[in-house]
Parts: C-alpha cells; sequence; structure tokens
C-alpha cells in the first residue's frame, strides 16, 4: 500500500469515528477538505513533474495527462464503468509503453471511492478540480467537473463536440442532478459551453471531445450499458474526430462497462483506441 495510500485509509476511518462521536460538523468538513486534498496530492505533483519534463525537452506546446476517473455511482442502470479506467489503460499499452512524455503522461486515477467514504457528496465531489487531462471514465457524470474546470481556467465556454448515443440533458433523471442522464444540462445552465454539437466545422475555439461508446452500434462496441442499435461505426466516428478543425482543450471517454464486454476485452479496444486517437489530436 503506498503512503498516499495509507493517509487516505487513515483519515477515513478517523472521519468515521469523529462522525459516531457526533463531532461538530465543522471539523468534520474541514477533515474531509484534508482527504481531497491528499487525493488530489500525487495527481497534481505527477503533472507538475510533466511540465517540467516538457519544458527540458523543447519541441512540444501542449501534451495529454491521462486522468481515470472510476467513477459509476451516478449510472441510471448499470454501475460497471466505474470498472473501465485499468481495462482501457491496459488495452492501450499492449504490452507496449509509449515513453515519451511530449505524446501522453499518466497521472493516475482520481480515488473516487476513498473520497466517498469519506462522507463526501456529489456537491463537493462534482468541485473537484481534475486538471485539463484526458480522462478516463466512468460514467458520463464526470464531465461535468471536467468541463467546469476547463471553462474556467481558459475564462469562458468552450464548444464540444458530443458523440453519444443520447443527448443526456435531462434536468434531473430519476431525481439526480448529477445522473450521467443529466451532466450536460448542469454544463449548459453553467454556461460552461458555447455549443453542444455532434459535429463540429469551422468556426470553433476551445473544443471539448466527449466520447460516450454507446454512441457506436452494439456490433462495433458491445460492453456498454445502454445498447442502442444504429449507431455510428467506428470509423464514421473516427472521421469525425479527423475533420475536427479547432485547438482541443480536454476529453473524456466513457460509459465502456467491462461487465458487458467479450471476447476477452473488445470494446476495450475501441475505447482504448479512441483514447490513443484523442492523445494524438492533442499533443502538439
Amino acid at each position: 500500500m503506498s503512503g498516499a495510500t495509507m493517509m487516505r485509509s487513515r483519515g477515513i476511518h478517523y472521519l468515521q469515528q469523529m462522525k459516531a462521536a457526533k463531532v461538530p460538523i465543522d471539523l468534520i468538513e474541514k477533515g474531509q477538505e484534508r482527504i481531497i486534498d491528499a487525493s488530489l496530492t500525487l495527481i497534481r505533483e505527477t503533472a507538475k513533474l510533466r511540465g517540467e519534463f516538457l519544458r527540458a525537452l523543447g519541441g512540444v506546446v501542449a501534451s495529454t495527462s491521462l486522468l481515470g476517473v472510476p467513477l459509476g455511482h451516478n449510472s441510471s442502470f448499470l454501475q460497471g464503468p466505474a470498472f473501465a479506467p485499468p481495462l482501457i489503460r491496459e488495452a492501450m499499452w499492449c504490452g507496449k509503453d509509449i515513453k515519451d512524455p511530449r505524446v501522453l503522461t499518466d497521472v493516475g486515477d482520481l480515488p473516487v471511492q476513498e473520497i466517498r467514504d469519506a462522507g463526501i457528496d456529489d456537491d463537493r465531489l462534482m468541485n473537484v478540480d481534475p486538471l485539463r487531462p484526458l480522462v478516463l471514465g466512468g460514467d458520463h457524470s464526470i464531465s461535468y467537473p471536467v468541463v467546469r474546470a476547463i471553462s474556467e481556467k481558459l475564462g469562458g465556454p468552450v464548444d464540444i463536440l458530443h458523440l453519444d448515443a443520447h443527448p443526456d440533458i435531462y434536468d434531473a433523471f430519476e431525481g439526480n442532478k448529477y445522473s450521467h442522464a443529466s451532466s450536460f444540462a448542469r454544463i449548459m445552465e453553467g454556461n460552461y459551453a458555447r455549443r453542444l454539437l455532434q459535429k463540429l466545422g469551422e468556426g470553433v475555439k476551445g473544443v471539448y471531445i466527449s466520447v460516450d461508446v454507446d454512441c457506436l452500434d452494439p456490433g462495433f462496441a458491445p460492453g456498454v450499458s445502454h445498447f442502442e442499435p444504429g449507431g455510428l461505426s467506428f470509423r464514421d466516428a473516427m472521421n469525425i474526430l479527423h475533420n475536427l478543425q479547432g485547438n482541443i482543450v480536454g476529453a473524456d471517454v466513457v460509459e465502456f462497462n467491462p461487465q458487458r464486454d467479450i471476447y476477452g476485452g473488445m470494446t476495450a479496444m475501441v475505447a482504448a483506441k479512441f483514447v490513443r486517437e484523442i492523445a494524438a489530436r492533442m499533443s502538439k
């Protein structure tokens, strides 16, 4: 067990003891904030180190930080997407590592379950700053905090390329305002997006790409929670990405559900291909 993991586990245990002893809520909330800070320390420091390497290597303006967000509790049907990040990584590398940090740097996973075990609810979890990475989901609720953080750092709304079988604009699906079916309702009401489109041409500014794997016909990606026959072919999706105009400022690949995958990881390979293609477009 790493030092950071041990510190989080101890902190969670102490917080549970504090709640049982009816400690004042303000002290508990301060403890929860420390848990969040501890959980993000390794991710932030890895990203800083990556920046130092890039400046030393030269020849690059921007690179991609790969961040896993194993969050699945906002799924309305199956919880499987929480298990996706490590399987996408495994499919990405295929026994080979991308050793040049100018292309891609893996900064680890956001410890979602540990944060939730500390009693931190979604009102606070969805305000955690996830840097500006290429995110491995997880369910689609993760798009909201990532887009919010990017928009706030850039000082204005972004254009979103949204590849999905569903619009995800319910106000509060099944009473959950952070549902994976409500993520883009939160984004639009917060004015974090200028346009939400399924195809972007000329005239775009900063572009955020959000790929829900269920945008594809199940014949290409069966490992999803919601099958939607008649979707895109993988080549259709690649053509959209390859013809994209504008500066890509962030992205996510979400809703891969390993519990429904077949042939030893068919959909994992599809999700990994999305990640590699987007990373290539983001790195400059």
